[in-house]
């Protein structure tokens, strides 16, 4: 090893001095081990006082620094391969490590479905699954990314703030759906078209759609959608609801089977722009209705109907014609009878349902069991099953009737009435 010699005579140095200690970057030529670089590199450096050159000193110092230099980046560069190397090695004994992170596809598939909210339609946050799923790891990220199953239920938003990001984070989210069946919720508080345009290469998909109204600017048309079987509408208009409503239901999709209305209320005016021809097909209906004569309008717009659950308010005004519907074999009905103090319920004297298995009632008031009685006979007692709220006034007698004619008769306790009809 060749150094240079840092020992010439001048009477200005004492005979006796302590060398200092020598550096290792005044090393040339040495081989540089790893070890030295790292202690060099990594570590701390104690302060130290930089001896003072003496006079004379033979030293190339543009050569000596250019080699340093170079050794010194090699050595850096080596520590961090180095770095590099360790951490890999663990994370890679980690993963393998890991029991999660050996699990089949399949059953990692399994886990994240199980890992979905259980909410009716999902929101877009990095909070919750599925998009949590994709922060973790590359290979969850390409296991959720992968699995249609995770995408099929969204929530979407139009009308808010920052619209273009919002299409763009839902149009990713729907392409991960694959061919799946889409359900989805639409919240819209200005207009509709928008949204519209962003779902167009989705439509043919979606087979669950929930309306959010909050807004009459324009109708939400579904004429495409042709893989529509249940639609829910939620309106929060106090005033022009029809202008709302009745664009959106007067063409209904082909396959469209049942409907959920039951936050509007249709009076016998507002069904009458329905044609029958739109209503047809439906057999599941929920909705409320303001009056007799909308509730019969009601059974003839719909002749395929099934089952019914509706809110009522019958007022005490002249019969409207009376109705037969033949298919309809179940029907959950709530009223008051609050607003007939003035007459009669005069519902069972105008329908006929000789189909109908199950009765459920909601009821407050005085029971008209003898039009009551007259519509089982005139229907031939088609019941199975009959439900009552405790709340309606019915006599002992009244009820043991009831448990002899039907094979099921149902009593709600409810603990917030206290009325009970005497016997005379």
């Amino acid at each position: 090893m060749q150094t240079f010699n840092l020992n010439v005579e001048s009477s200005s140095v004492s005979d006796t001095t302590v060398e200092p200690q020598k550096p290792l970057l005044v090393i040339i030529g040495e081989d540089l081990g790893l070890e030295a670089i790292i202690s060099n590199v990594d570590s701390p450096s104690v302060p130290t006082v930089e001896p003072r050159k003496p006079p004379g000193m033979i030293t190339d110092e543009g050569f000596g620094l250019e080699i340093v230099g170079n050794e010194v980046s090699y050595g850096q560069s080596q520590v961090v391969e180095v770095k590099a190397d360790i951490v890999q090695s663990n994370t890679s004994r980690i993963s393998l490590s890991s029991p999660i992170c050996r699990l089949p596809t399949e059953i990692l598939s399994e886990i994240f479905l199980y890992c979905l909210p259980e909410d009716e339609h999902l929101l877009y946050t990095s909070r919750l699954a599925p998009m949590l799923l994709t922060t973790i790891c590359r290979r969850w990220r390409e296991v959720a990314v992968g699995l249609p199953m995770l995408w099929c239920r969204l929530q979407l938003r139009v009308g808010y703030n920052n619209w273009q990001q919002r299409a763009f984070c839902y149009d990713s989210w729907l392409k991960r759906s694959g061919e799946c069946p889409l359900s989805l919720s639409l919240r819209c508080r200005t207009d509709w078209r928008e949204l519209q345009t962003m779902l167009q290469p989705y439509v043919r998909r979606i087979s669950s759609l929930s309306l959010i109204i909050l807004s009459c600017n324009s109708p939400f048309m579904m004429e495409d959608f042709d893989a529509l079987k249940e639609l829910t509408i939620h309106q929060y208009i106090p005033y022009h609801s029809a202008r709302a409503i009745n664009p959106t239901l007067s063409t209904l999709p082909v396959n469209l089977r049942r409907i959920n209305m039951q936050d509007i209320w249709f009076d016998r005016k507002l069904l009458d722009v329905f044609t029958d021809f739109a209503w047809a097909r439906l057999t599941h209906i929920e909705i409320s209705i303001d009056g007799l004569d909308a509730f019969t309008r009601l059974l003839r717009l719909c002749p395929n109907l099934s089952h019914l659950k509706m809110n009522a308010v019958f007022y005490p005004i002249q019969l409207p014609e009376p109705v037969t519907h033949t298919n309809l074999q179940s029907l959950c009905i709530s009223w008051d009878a609050n607003w007939n103090l003035s007459g009669e319920l005069d519902l069972f004297k105008v329908i006929t349902l000789p189909n109908l298995r199950v009765l459920e009632v909601c009821h407050t008031g005085l029971w008209p069991h003898e039009s009551f009685m007259e519509f089982l006979t005139r229907s031939k007692y088609p019941l199975e099953r009959l439900i009552f709220d405790s709340a309606a006034w019915t006599t002992d007698r009244e009820r043991a009737e009831y448990a002899t004619l039907i094979p099921s008769f149902e009593l709600k306790a409810d603990a917030e009435s206290e009325f009970d009809v005497d016997e005379e």
